[in-house]
């Protein structure tokens, strides 16, 4: 399973990119909200930099109002306020933009005239929503025990794939749209959901900033996009070797690994680096699962043959369940330690881990060199690094 726990995020917070317009060139923001009590509505800017107050009405007895804002000088973004209550919309060009809505039911019910590109936006909300919603629901789940750790994970990535497939579609449609640069960057809890260093999700952002660019060279939003995606990429490129060793086997020479300090059930800490001179099977797994059983079985038959000859494994729990994991692993013979974050661990992301269990080979000078894609050659693996 796809495990991506949304390390990676954007603050746009401080980001101090004026909003650059067209001259003074504007366009005209006409409604109607239905079901309007003397309600002050405030048209906003979602800004590179934050919101901007850009002004406010009073909604007529009927509803109506009437705005003008700077035409942009790349497809920009907007929201209407209105009882604490909000509801976005882009800008494309200098189009006037005629919107309608029920302030009973602002969210569902509002709709930009003629535009598609305002219907994905809603499209990409909406799909946002859901998956926000699905996730609370997940979570609720696993910390009422009704959803064990590996049930947990599996609904997790089925639902990020889901999403992905669907709003992929909208990116890939028209990468120069509003709704492209809109989708890739939507968050939950403050972590993008189309994950900049992972290469299927780099592609997105890749695609975007390279029709923006071609579009709208020179503008806020494709300069900050383009900075964005060049910090990726020159990250990436620095974690090549590690991002190559952690998902291809065999491993380049001379890699460097991730390091891993973790308590075992004594309570003391023990680090994969403190095995270097072994030969080191990586596992990781979940103890309170149906697999577990069959999978140790399996360890073991592979640590009797072969531990006289300096192989050690060094076994991580992601089980949420502390006092489980100790009855379990008492009495295993080699290294086990627990990483108290469980699923929400940074070392699934660090490690790719994209399945449990999920295990790699280490060899003795302290490089991973393969990972086990079918547990039936793991002893042979083994044999090879010794």
């Amino acid at each position: 399973m796809r495990i991506r726990s949304f390390l990676f995020y954007v603050s746009f917070v401080g980001a101090l990119v004026l909003f650059s317009c067209n001259s003074e060139k504007k366009f005209q923001i006409k409604g109607n909200f239905s079901s309007a009590t003397d309600e002050v509505i405030y048209l906003e800017h979602r800004s590179l930099g934050g919101i901007e107050l850009l002004d406010s009405a009073k909604l007529s007895a009927k509803g109506d109002f009437k705005f003008k804002a700077l035409v942009p000088e790349n497809p920009e973004f907007y929201q209407f306020r209105v009882d604490g209550k909000t509801v976005v919309f882009a800008a494309i060009n200098d189009d006037d933009v005629q919107v309608s809505g029920d302030l009973a039911d602002l969210y569902n019910t509002f709709r930009v005239e003629n535009s598609v590109e305002n219907s994905q936006l809603k499209f990409i909300d909406d799909k946002t929503r859901a998956i926000k919603r699905q996730f609370d629901i997940l979570e609720k789940e696993h910390t009422s025990k009704r959803l064990d750790d590996v049930e947990y994970l599996t609904a997790v990535d089925s639902a990020l794939t889901e999403y992905k497939t669907e709003i992929a579609k909208v990116i890939i449609g028209n990468p120069s749209g509003p709704a492209a640069y809109y989708a890739v960057f939507q968050k939950i809890n403050d972590y993008l959901i189309f994950d900049p260093y992972d290469k299927k999700d780099y592609a997105m952002y890749g695609a975007v900033a390279t029709s923006w660019n071609q579009n709208y060279e020179g503008t806020p939003r494709t300069t900050h996009l383009y900075k964005f995606v060049m910090n990726v990429l020159r990250e990436r490129k620095q974690m090549e070797k590690q991002t190559d060793l952690i998902e291809n086997a065999p491993i380049i020479e001379e890699a460097v690994l991730p390091d891993i300090t973790l308590k075992g059930i004594d309570g003391k800490s023990v680090s994969l680096s403190s095995l270097k001179g072994k030969t080191v099977i990586l596992d990781f797994t979940v103890y309170n699962s149906e697999f577990s059983p069959k999978h140790n079985i399996g360890l073991n038959d592979i640590y009797t043959q072969l531990k006289s000859s300096g192989v050690e494994i060094y076994q991580i729990s992601f089980d949420s369940d502390e006092h489980f994991w100790k009855n379990a692993a008492i009495n295993l013979p080699w290294i086990t330690v627990r990483d108290t974050e469980s699923v929400y661990s940074s070392l699934l992301t660090i490690y790719n881990v994209r399945e449990i269990p999920t295990t790699f080979i280490v060899n003795k000078e302290g490089d991973l060199v393969s990972r086990i894609e079918n547990y039936s050659n793991l002893a042979a693996e083994v044999r090879k690094a010794l």
